[in-house]
This record gives structure tokens, sequence and C-alpha cells, in this order.
């Protein structure tokens, strides 16, 4: 081989080298990015839970308000109690 071939192999070899070096960064990268990401899917899930757990329970005191002040007509009071039963009893049926 000539002192060209051989300049030109050296060099070849310090390029792989490099792409090795930049391939094995981006793995070790990537590797963090998914924990970081299932990680942050884990508190989406339960902000999500605890969400819906607050919605409940907001409109379980909106029921309950409606239900108990004073100045709320009285028959408002009897639909929205009315619905509420509907609602139990589809959720019975479907039980059975």
């Amino acid at each position: 081989m000539t002192d060209e071939n051989n300049k030109l192999l050296v060099d070849l070899e310090v390029r792989i080298k490099q792409m090795m070096f930049l391939c094995d960064t981006l793995k070790e990268e990537n590797a963090r990015l998914k924990t970081a990401l299932q990680t942050k899917q884990g508190e989406i899930d339960v902000t999500a839970t605890e969400l819906k757990q607050l919605k409940t329970k907001y409109d379980s005191l909106k029921t309950a308000r409606t239900i108990t002040a004073a100045s709320v007509d009285v028959d408002s009071a009897k639909l929205k109690l009315s619905k509420l039963v509907r609602e139990v009893d589809k959720c019975i049926n479907l039980l059975k």
C-alpha cells in the first residue's frame, strides 16, 4: 500500500470510530428519553385519575348544594334527583 492509501485508511478508521461514539451517545440519550417519557406518562395517568375523581366529587357537591340550598326551586331539585335515580337504575341493570 502507498502512503496515500494508508492515510485514507487511517482517516476512514478515525471517522468510523467517531460515528460509533456518536451512535453510542445517541443510544444512551434515547434510553434516557424513553425513561423520562415513561415517568411523565405515569404522572399524566395519575393526574388524569385525580382529575376524574375531582370531577365526580365536584358533581356530587353541586348536586348536594342544589338539593340543600334554600333558594333553589323544589322542582329543579326533584328533577336532578330523578335523573340520579335513573342513572343508578341504569347502572344496576348493566350489572345484572
